[in-house]
């Protein structure tokens, strides 16, 4: 039995979310996938998970829905099963960025993971990490910057303090699947700042080079049972306790072991 884990976004009008989800939880359960899915007016961002011919099955039917044809698609190859339930979400965003009125539409800021290898040897570049610092701290691209954020929505402040620094030179950045990089990359262009994204994040970086472990450093953290992946996009074993060993990160730890209730592969 083939396990397959799909990751995919869109940003494009949601006419009815609370109706999308309803179709969405009925067609996960019939084809017996897990994953968490968030469905929001903007859009909406998904991981799944299960049997190959289940996944693809979904994405087919997905991609024939207007607004929603060629999904760039993330796929990996999975060991076990990383979700054990399949959950369907209504959000007012797919990404809280925390600044009214940003949408996710600086297309123009994507650059090609070919491209994204360039840039990190740029003395001109400066590359910043777009998640969070537990997610920094277990693993990066080389010469990333965390900025030390414990929330999405306090990166704006952030950009705010090093704008001045930052000109005159490209900003990269980077997230596990890109959607963060999304609402930040146009906000960002608003402020006047030359911005590059990692087109698909870290997960179509390590799915396009065979050596990828050259410039990823560690592990990447993933939102569901496997916990964390290497640069051949491989589970490593290493638990959600070993990542979140801040007392403020608690919450997270709880969140994490909802994934895995039961601890069956």
């Amino acid at each position: 039995m083939a396990l397959l884990h799909s990751s995919f976004y869109r940003f494009t009008p949601m006419a009815d979310p609370t109706a999308f989800a309803e179709w969405l939880r009925a067609r996960g359960a019939a084809l017996s996938l897990g994953g968490v899915v968030l469905v929001a007016e903007e859009g909406l961002s998904a991981a799944i998970a299960g049997e190959a011919d289940a996944v693809h099955a979904l994405e087919a039917e997905l991609q024939a829905l207007p607004g929603l044809a060629a999904l760039p698609l993330k796929h990996n190859a999975c060991e076990r099963r990383p979700f054990s339930r399949f959950k369907v979400s209504v959000k007012r965003e797919i990404v809280a960025f925390g600044v009214p009125g940003v949408k996710g539409d600086a297309t123009d800021t994507h650059v090609s993971p070919q491209r994204w290898r360039e840039l990190l040897d740029d003395p001109n570049t400066v590359v910043i990490d777009n998640r969070n610092r537990f997610e920094f701290k277990l693993g990066r691209f080389r010469g990333a910057i965390d900025p030390g954020v414990a929330h999405f929505r306090d990166f704006p402040a952030y950009v705010e303090a090093h704008r001045a620094d930052w000109q005159g030179k490209t900003v990269a950045m980077y997230c596990t699947g890109g959607i963060r990089c999304e609402k930040t990359a146009a906000w960002m262009q608003a402020q006047g700042l030359k911005v590059a994204q990692l087109d698909g994040g870290i997960l179509n970086y390590l799915a396009s080079f065979d050596d990828a472990a050259a410039d990823w450093q560690g592990e990447c953290y993933v939102f569901d049972k496997r916990i964390a992946i290497d640069a051949a996009a491989r589970e490593t074993g290493t638990t959600a306790e070993q990542v979140f060993t801040d007392p403020a990160d608690a919450w997270r730890l709880a969140r994490a072991r909802r994934l895995d209730p039961s601890g069956d592969a």
